[in-house]
């Protein structure tokens, strides 16, 4: 008779999380590239339509194969009003991403946790502490110096403006979503969550979708259904990650993505952050890990 296979110890579950999750980071931030990419042809409405219809598509694939059970009816509801604030996000964001360069865009977002600090605070009685305060202290001066530096550089046009505003606005509800989620991540499967993530969303924009529609190229068809698959695998990969490990350990390796970003924005748009926005990315990343330390 064989020996039983031994448990993996602490260490090394925590090794699998840290690299799922540094996966996770890298294929989303291939997937915020590929969105930029496709609202320079297409209407931001019909490329974030595109991204949860395909993602729809990869995440039933995965409930197919998972059968993680029917939602319930409080699920549905809960998982409803988080579907309307995912599609004002993306929205958002892809046209944030659309506007202005993507380490720009990323780092502005890093505003996400400050908020979710805010709205843990508000919404699940978590107390707001000085850290909290000192984190949106230090979020909003590194947005604002991210803000002059583009005045400084002669690329604050009215677009540009219109782009930071809805990135943090974007990172405002995303916040505000991923609140909601944690009240229901012990009690929904992981593969429900992220199918509702997709199909509810798709559903919402399929009427806008269409008002703006313009026909895809074949090519952008391929890149519309990579663009679905790696969102899919992307969330999958940080929600293992955030199950085998505490979240203390895992949401500070999000900021890794600050580093793809620069790197996809050279390569593809041949974009080269400035001094401001890297300096401004540093205080809202300080201000955020302040916030999330216990």
């Amino acid at each position: 008779m064989s020996a039983p296979i031994p448990e993996p110890g602490p260490d090394a579950v925590l090794r699998r999380a840290v690299i799922e999750a540094l996966i996770g980071v890298a294929i989303l931030s291939a997937m915020d590239a590929l969105v930029k990419g496709l609202a320079g042809h297409l209407p931001v409405i019909a490329v974030t339509f595109l991204r949860f219809a395909f993602g729809a598509v990869a995440a039933l694939a995965v409930a197919g194969i998972t059968r993680p059970g029917w939602p319930s009816a409080e699920t549905m509801r809960v998982n409803g009003f988080r579907a309307l604030l995912i599609v004002f996000t993306a929205l958002c964001f892809f046209y944030a991403l659309s506007v202005l360069p993507l380490a720009e865009t990323l780092a502005l977002a890093f505003l996400a946790p400050v908020f979710m600090a805010l709205f843990g605070a508000v919404l699940l009685r978590e107390i707001i502490t000085r850290r909290v305060v000192i984190a949106l202290a230090a979020g909003f001066s590194g947005m604002l110096i991210i803000v002059f530096g583009k005045a400084e550089t002669g690329t604050l046009g009215p677009q540009a403006m219109l782009g930071a505003i809805a990135a943090l606005a974007s990172a405002v509800t995303y916040a505000l979503a991923m609140v909601l989620l944690r009240a229901r991540a012990t009690r929904d499967s992981l593969v429900v969550i992220v199918t509702l993530h997709n199909l509810l969303p798709a559903i919402i924009l399929v009427f806008p979708a269409l008002i703006v529609w313009t026909a895809p190229t074949a090519l952008q068809w391929g890149w519309a259904a990579l663009l679905g698959s790696l969102g899919v695998a992307g969330h999958l990969l940080l929600a293992s990650a955030f199950k085998r490990a505490e979240a203390g350990r895992i949401a500070p390796l999000d900021y890794t993505s600050l580093i793809w970003a620069v790197l996809f924005g050279y390569v593809f748009f041949d974009e080269m952050p400035t001094l401001f926005t890297f300096a401004g990315a540093g205080l809202i990343i300080l201000g955020a890990l302040n916030a999330s330390r216990r």
